[in-house]
């Protein structure tokens, strides 16, 4: 190959915890000469950094190491010696089309997927306007502390609904199952805005709900800056779907005209989802998850991962993902919060809803994550009313237990592996409202009772995994039941248009097509290419 500019990853670097990042890019330096690639005018910086914690006494760093230069001798054989590979992060390009817009382009929601796709839009002079039916996120704050204080929920501004979607108050983690190279793109745009530089190769990057709030501001004014506009308090209505070209919507302030249209729903829209049923939307039901919180002391999780190693500063507090199958279904923790603490998530009057959060430190008494066993479409009967009615009789079986005051019903897993409720908190002190808003309640007053034995088998063999999972003084809280939409907007893989529609784009984690903030960014980001390719900007 003749000599260029190129971008290498060099994978699978292992260190020492105490190893410098200098020693990492030598033994990056050191495999391209042995495998026979030439190079000049180099630069490195760290492109992946996770943790190896299967020898708990002798824990290391995996590093991938980028490295920009003018390459030689680039050969398949020679990157496979290396352990390299070509870096291959996608920037996105858009391509414009020629079909004016009769008006401007809509997008309702202000989630990770509305706001991606409004930025990408604004950037390039569609002038978006975004509709959010909840507030900003100063106000969502105000909201969700009357909530904890007053037990008077507020159905449209609260943990599910405002500015920044309900990941801004569940962590801001950025983990992405999906293999995009635009996946660094989205975190670059989080750094622009105000999240930290290591968010760009960490394995498990994460942001903070106290830092991911500044965040979300400023890629509001920024959208606003470039001519767009966001309208909080501006819940959609209603449309006239019987039209394949979508002129106009309805809102609660009024009607809006739109030359496109993009759903960027969260997962917990069900008011809008029955609007969209009730025309006879294209949407099909979908496999869900339902479970509940479980609760440890940060330093069992610490310790059970790390062994003699807990507490060392560079590792920080552990983090896992698990995963049972039962011989019917699957269940698996989600959204793991080091040192975080159990949220209230409700958006329905007389529901309770659980997630987890932590905020930048992690410095927390308590870590958390969901607990969640598989739900099948055949469990409820295969409709998209009857996926979301499911998840709503748990949320309300739940409030009852837990006295029909926002309290969540808890239990230590010893009394739940026992099938008895006999124990008051006492080793692991429950977050959930500050510890105050709980009750002693049996998880089989709110789940079914396959997904109560399948998740207290799990735990069983979690504990193999890492030892205290099964500690009898953790705490599981109920009901986690958004872990995503029960439902998909079904549309064109190509245009990604709406089946039967010529300007309406489902999109996002809400409409069925992403899971996690990463994924529903890229994913907005894309329908906005695919609105720039049909349509002409307005500059």
């Amino acid at each position: 190959m003749s000599s260029k500019t190129q971008n290498l990853i060099i994978n699978n670097v292992k260190l020492p915890t105490d190893a410098s990042v200098q020693e990492a890019f030598s033994v990056a330096e050191s495999r391209l000469r042995k495998a026979g690639i030439k190079f000049s005018d180099a630069a490195f910086r760290i492109y992946r950094k996770s943790i190896d914690a299967r020898m708990r006494d002798n824990i290391k760093f995996v590093y991938s190491v980028f490295v920009s230069a003018v390459f030689s001798n680039v050969t398949e054989k020679c990157l496979s010696a290396a352990g390299a590979c070509v870096e291959k992060s996608e920037i996105p390009k858009p391509i414009y089309g020629n079909e004016p817009l009769k008006a401007r382009p809509v997008v309702v929601g202000s989630g990770p997927c509305g706001l991606f796709c409004a930025l990408m839009l604004a950037e390039n002079g569609y002038a978006p306007i975004v509709i959010e039916r909840g507030g900003s996120v100063s106000e969502r704050v105000q909201e969700i502390e009357k909530f904890k204080k007053t037990r008077i929920l507020n159905t449209n501004t609260n943990i599910q609904f405002g500015a920044g979607g309900a990941g801004t108050f569940s962590d801001g983690k950025l983990i992405t199952r999906i293999n995009d190279g635009m996946s660094l793109y989205v975190l670059g745009k989080f750094v622009e805005f105000g999240a930290p530089e290591e968010i760009l190769y960490q394995a498990k990057p994460h942001i903070g709900t106290d830092v991911l709030c500044g965040v979300i501001d400023k890629m509001i004014a920024r959208i606003e800056e470039l001519g767009g506009e966001v309208r909080f308090h501006t819940a959609f209505t209603g449309a006239d779907f019987k039209s394949t070209n979508i002129s106009s919507i309805t809102t609660v302030n009024g009607k809006l005209n739109v030359g496109a249209l993009v759903l960027a729903l969260g997962h917990s829209a069900r008011d809008t989802y029955e609007i969209l049923i009730g025309n006879n939307l294209a949407i099909e039901a979908k496999n869900f998850s339902v479970g509940m919180r479980i609760e440890h002391l940060t330093e069992t999780i610490d310790k059970g991962m790390y062994g003699k190693m807990a507490g060392d500063k560079n590792l920080g507090h552990a983090e896992y993902a698990l995963s049972y199958n039962t011989k019917e279904r699957g269940v698996y923790t989600f959204c793991m919060c080091p040192g975080g603490e159990v949220v209230a998530a409700a958006s329905e009057t007389g529901g309770v809803v659980v997630n987890g959060m932590s905020e930048s430190r992690r410095d927390g008494r308590n870590s958390n994550s969901a607990v969640v066993c598989s739900i099948f479409r055949e469990d409820y009967g295969s409709d998209p009313r009857s996926a979301i009615e499911f998840q709503r009789k748990i949320e309300r079986a739940a409030f009852a237990a837990g006295g029909k005051d926002y309290s969540a019903p808890i239990i230590t897993f010893g009394d739940f592996a026992e099938g008895k409720l006999s124990r008051e908190p006492s080793g692991v002190l429950p977050t959930y409202m500050g510890g105050c808003g709980v009750k002693l309640a049996s998880p089989y007053d709110y789940l079914p009772s396959l997904v109560c034995d399948s998740i207290k088998n799990a735990i069983y063999d979690f504990d193999r995994k890492i030892h205290g999972f099964a500690d009898r003084d953790a705490i599981l809280t109920g009901a986690e039941t958004r872990t995503s939409a029960p439902l998909r907007i079904l549309r064109n893989d190509e245009t990604r248009l709406a089946i039967g529609y010529d300007n309406l784009y489902p999109a996002g984690e809400g409409a069925g097509y992403a899971g996690g903030i990463t994924s529903a960014a890229i994913d907005g980001i894309r329908t906005a290419l695919a609105i720039m390719k049909k349509y002409k900007s307005s500059n």
